[in-house]
């Protein structure tokens, strides 16, 4: 059952036009290829169904994130173009289809994400870690990097599950786990409705922790929209927060209405705004550092 949420806010207009620098690159035959491939394995992409402006370039260069447990989520964030209501149960030969599509892609480093199920007991997870096991096992040096669901009330062993697959499937590399905080505290009861601040600093401090044991196997990255009416000082504050809990990798990006029964944009954050978040970042410690218009948690992953 698919519902669309229909917002207070649905009416409100955008704060003006698109400016000129944001731009979306258009397809080329890498494109249809990847396109094709994943149709054929039929396979959902947070690429399509976030209506992600990137979709473009990122299926030009045969790259794609991969969204596992279907096209359904629990939750209605005020910003999210993924539908909402109530998912069909998992499929579960989905790992084995993504590891498949992978390999016809010739994928070096995949990003995996999902929907938020809280109509699971472990929010999806254990899909999550049989997909981890046997893309290793199909290509041994595949490079790994995961966008996971705050997994509300399942947290612990929603971690337990996946960071033993992720230690198994590690091999030699340094293994990416990500959640994304998403926007500032003060704006999460309108735009991630559901979800908690505190409560994606915990899974992100949890996951951080498992180095102190097993040798920096994780690093952990989390992603700000920017343009939801958030203030400098507060986007500030929030990446000097994600340093605490030992996040190294952030990505920000400019906030797009996917359509009128999402939230309007309040601002859009020019280029110079960008370059100034940038480098702010670098100066709080953050090894690896995405800011831009068109930048999304997973864009450019494997740099």
């Amino acid at each position: 059952m698919d519902i669309r949420p229909v917002f207070d806010f649905s009416s409100d207009a955008n704060v003006g036009r698109m400016p000129e620098w944001i731009r979306q690159a258009f397809g080329n035959h890498e494109y249809a290829h990847t396109s094709k491939t994943i149709a054929q394995h039929a396979l959902t992409t947070v690429c399509e169904e976030a209506r992600c402006p990137n979709r473009g370039e990122c299926w030009s260069r045969g790259t794609a994130t991969f969204m596992l447990l279907g096209d359904t989520c629990t939750r209605a964030c005020g910003f999210c173009a993924v539908k909402t209501g109530r998912p069909a149960a998992p499929e579960q030969n989905e790992p084995q289809r993504v590891a498949a599509a992978a390999m016809a892609m010739g994928i070096d480093y995949i990003v995996l994400t999902s929907v938020n199920r809280d109509d699971q007991k472990d929010g999806g997870a254990r899909i999550f870690a049989e997909t981890l096991k046997t893309l290793r096992a199909e290509k041994q040096k595949i490079k790994l990097e995961l966008l996971t669901p705050d997994f509300h009330g399942c947290q612990e062993q929603a971690i337990e599950i996946i960071s033993s697959a992720m230690l198994q499937a590690a091999g030699d590399n340094v293994l990416v786990w990500g959640h994304n905080v998403e926007t500032v505290p003060r704006l999460y009861k309108r735009v991630r409705k559901g979800s908690s601040y505190g409560r994606s600093l915990e899974l992100l401090e949890k996951v951080g922790r498992l180095n102190q044991t097993d040798k920096r196997v994780f690093e952990t990255k989390s992603a700000i929209m920017l343009g939801l009416g958030e203030k400098k000082e507060e986007v500030i504050n929030v990446l000097q927060d994600l340093r605490k809990v030992g996040v190294s990798r952030v990505a920000l990006g400019q906030y797009l209405r996917p359509t009128r029964y999402h939230l309007a944009v309040e601002e859009y954050i020019t280029p110079e705004q960008f370059a100034d978040y940038e480098k702010i970042a670098i100066e709080l410690g953050f090894s690896w550092v995405k800011a831009g218009p068109l930048v999304r948690s997973s864009y450019h992953a494997e740099d």
